[in-house]
């Protein structure tokens, strides 16, 4: 193991290196952007060890690896943040050393404004895994206004962009109730009952979970419940969801529970799907926490229900030579 620590040193400073060359050079040498993307999808396995990942800055090659963000080819300034991604996550060391290095900027620079949009869902990634329980960065993402990003990620047409940034709001969100209020302000709310009735089911319930969490924050009213296109959305999915087959019940068994929090929690009433008993259903494998039931059901009987058995391909190295 160490012998293979040492080979993984060994081969990260050499890419070190060569990412410290300028473009021309490259070119000079019959290097083509193919090359590069498979020089970072090497490091990249390196830097899964959180270990090496923290040795990237100590031997010089976390600033070149921020610089290739800038780099003129889009299939590199992607795989850059896609590499910076698997550097920082989970990862409180390496998340330190990024933002010292005025690693945020760039990344947000390509989140917002990249012509690319594979571009900037891979920033909208690293920044996502680069903020995650790191109070700089999320204060950092609320004062560059991330949030208008955001917004302009969930307007776009593209699924994947989509995902990524309500996953990235919803978890902003539970971290800070007080960012409900920018969220509502900046519009979002619309957007994302929009969203919510998505062809795509990640979308769907990323947007609901979204709309649950500004409907829970009380102390001001986030979400308008006398909304008359929000009432009308729960009550397309709650049809949808009633002429579902069996095998589609199970498959959308979390958006049944958002739907039905989110109806009891607006309404302040059962939900339909609750009265139909589709909220939860004897083929779901793991009943999750019912934060509504207590209210409409008896506790025995709550008690009762919620009972249930506990029971590669290694990579070729770069040659760097003359051009043929």
């Amino acid at each position: 193991m160490q012998a293979h620590t040492i080979d993984s040193i060994s081969r990260m400073k050499v890419i070190s290196q060569i990412m410290k060359m300028p473009e021309q050079v490259l070119e000079a040498q019959g290097v083509t952007p193919d090359d590069l993307e498979g020089m970072l999808a090497e490091l990249q396995e390196h830097v899964e060890s959180i270990d090496l990942a923290n040795d990237l800055h100590s031997i010089g090659g976390l600033v070149p690896l921020l610089s290739y963000l800038k780099n003129s080819n889009a299939k590199i300034r992607a795989k850059s943040a896609d590499v910076l991604t698997t550097v920082v996550q989970n990862n409180p060391r390496s998340q330190q050393l990024v933002m010292e290095a005025n690693g945020f900027e760039p990344l947000l620079t390509n989140f917002i404004a990249d012509p690319d949009i594979r571009v900037r869902t891979k920033a909208l990634g690293a920044i996502s895994s680069l903020i995650r329980n790191n109070q700089p960065g999320i204060t950092a993402f609320r004062l560059a206004n991330g949030y208008a990003g955001l917004r302009d990620a969930l307007v776009s047409d593209t699924v994947r962009f989509q995902r990524k940034a309500l996953n990235l709001l919803h978890y902003l969100l539970q971290e800070s109730n007080s960012d409900c209020k920018i969220v509502r302000d900046l519009g979002f709310p619309r957007i994302m009952i929009h969203l919510a009735s998505n062809q795509d089911f990640e979308v769907r319930e990323f947007a609901l979970r979204g709309l649950l969490e500004l409907a829970r924050e009380e102390s001001v009213r986030n979400l308008d419940r006398g909304d008359v296109n929000l009432r009308q959305l729960l009550e397309e999915r709650t049809r949808r969801i009633i002429v579902m087959s069996d095998e589609d019940l199970c498959a959308a068994r979390e958006e049944r529970q958002l739907v039905d929090s989110l109806w009891t929690v607006c309404y302040d009433e059962p939900s339909l799907l609750r009265e139909r008993g589709l909220v939860y259903l004897p083929s779901d494998d793991e009943l999750a926490p019912d934060v509504v039931r207590d209210r409409f059901e008896p506790p025995l009987r709550a008690w009762a229900a919620r009972r249930h058995d506990e029971t590669s391909e290694s990579p070729v190295p770069l040659l760097l030579g003359p051009a043929p």
